[in-house]
């Protein structure tokens, strides 16, 4: 067994480690999960945004469980629907029997004690038809209702997979353009290092300008290969969530630079939602549907009309066969059920104050997603605005420190502190960017349009 330190140790790995606490998330998330489809091939797959989320729809494994949940929905629908129709049988039989006529009381004398063997041949059609039930008509009411409801969880799920698809599409690009960015670093530590040694060789720098450059030189090789490893952990949790061959290599196509969008106002964006949104629309119907279960479990309590009967002809053989028909009417009131039906209703009416909380909890929900979503939005815009002066002040800083550099008027310490600055830059840079496209498509999200208008938010073909 571990040991305690040992332990704890390990629980601040996991989480301090970046990306490893989501990967072992999305594992078990089934919108992160895919069927992977086909086998990998030798060739490279060039991958845009539309082609992603369109294999997502096939093969990711939340679509595929609500698309099935729908169709359990849609069953339910049909058997509701049975016991409101017709029930008709058709059959034909040869029968052979021997009785003992004294195991039916009978003891005549001229009755003999065993009959048979005999046989007899029959044709018969029999059916069925509830005419009314109030209780019958109501569950089916309830399960149409669900079934619309189902099939509003499943649009929903389309929405909540074209934001993770989405999501996963552009971390697979940030984390490339971490890979540019640090490539670029150690080429730059690269520089100054050549620089810092051809100086110390001609005597006009001192040893600890090559040790300093040396150190950044190593720090920034060791940045780079933490940046390819987020890298290729981004393209597999991409490949999950897409339902890829496993093992299948790719290149994305579309690079999502940065477009500004001009959203409607905050009023009509919940307006917006409130109609859009599938899952609130499937809350809706949940509710209507529970009310309709509660309506049919009342019902229980009213009279059932029904008919039933059926014809044939029985005969010796089928060549000698003669009529037969029964036909019976009648109705069933229940006056005591010990119960029963009251706790039928009881649980009814904790069903609906269920769903009637979940759908006040989600309406709160939406205006929580719309409004943060405007925040986040905003802010994007305004944080990619600094950073990219940023990136262009730390450029010119760092031109500038070399120049010096090299003219001998400051030491490596400057130019160190110059490569970091630029490096601090254009990792905020990148991390904007991001921010403000993953504002931009939680906004969709959040107004019920992601599946639909994803293109437009992300400014892509």
């Amino acid at each position: 067994m571990a040991s305690k330190p040992k332990m704890i140790r390990q629980v601040v790995l996991w989480l301090t480690i970046p990306g490893l606490a989501a990967a072992q998330t999305n594992q078990t998330s089934p919108n992160s999960g895919s069927v992977p489809s086909g086998t990998a091939s030798s060739e490279v797959l060039q991958l845009t945004l539309r082609e992603s989320i369109t294999r997502a729809f096939r093969y990711n494994l939340a679509q595929i469980e609500s698309g099935e949940s729908a169709r359990i929905a849609r069953g339910e629908r049909l058997r509701a629907l049975s016991r409101l129709l017709p029930q008709v049988n058709v059959g034909a039989s040869e029968n052979v029997a021997q009785i003992s006529s004294a195991t039916l009381g009978i003891q005549i004398p001229q009755v003999p004690s065993v009959i048979g063997p005999f046989s007899y041949s029959t044709a018969q059609a029999s059916g069925s038809q509830t005419l009314f039930s109030f209780e019958s008509i109501q569950h089916f009411r309830a399960a149409r209702t669900a079934e619309q409801a189902a099939q509003f969880t499943y649009n929903d799920t389309l929405d909540v997979i074209t934001l993770i698809v989405s999501n996963a599409y552009l971390e697979v690009i940030q984390t490339g353009s971490r890979v540019t960015a640090a490539e670029a670093q150690v080429q730059n530590a690269l520089a100054l290092y050549n620089q810092s040694v051809d100086q110390f060789q001609a005597g006009t720098s001192p040893k600890l300008d090559v040790t300093r450059s040396s150190v950044q030189l190593h720090t920034e090789q060791y940045n780079l290969s933490a940046a390819r490893n987020s890298l290729a952990i981004a393209k597999l949790n991409f490949s999950r969530a897409i339902g890829l061959p496993l093992g299948q290599m790719f290149d994305l196509v579309d690079q999502l630079p940065y477009a500004e969008i001009h959203p409607q106002t905050v009023e009509d964006a919940l307006s917006s939602a409130y109609k859009s949104r599938s899952d609130f629309r499937a809350a809706l119907s949940s509710v209507e549907s529970a009310q309709q279960q509660l309506s049919a479990t009342r019902g229980e309590r009213y009279p059932v009309l029904a008919v039933a009967g059926d014809y044939g002809a029985q005969g010796p053989e089928f060549g000698r066969l003669h009529g037969a028909f029964t036909f019976q009417a009648g109705v069933s009131v229940p006056i005591f059920t010990g119960g029963r039906i009251k706790g039928d209703v009881t649980q009814a009416k904790a069903v609906l104050r269920q769903r009637e909380a979940e759908a006040e909890n989600l309406r709160g929900q939406i205006d929580y997603d719309v409004r943060t979503a405007f925040l986040n939005l905003q802010a994007a815009q305004e944080q990619v605005a600094v950073a990219r002066q940023n990136v262009d002040l730390a450029s010119e800083n760092l031109a500038r420190s070399r120049e010096r550099f090299a003219a001998g008027v400051t030491d490596s310490v400057e130019v160190v502190q110059a490569e970091q600055a630029l490096a601090s830059a254009n990792d905020q840079y990148i991390s904007a960017l991001y921010a403000h496209n993953r504002s931009k498509l939680q906004l969709a999200r959040a107004l019920g349009v992601a599946r639909t208008n994803y293109s437009q938010y992300l400014a892509v073909q």
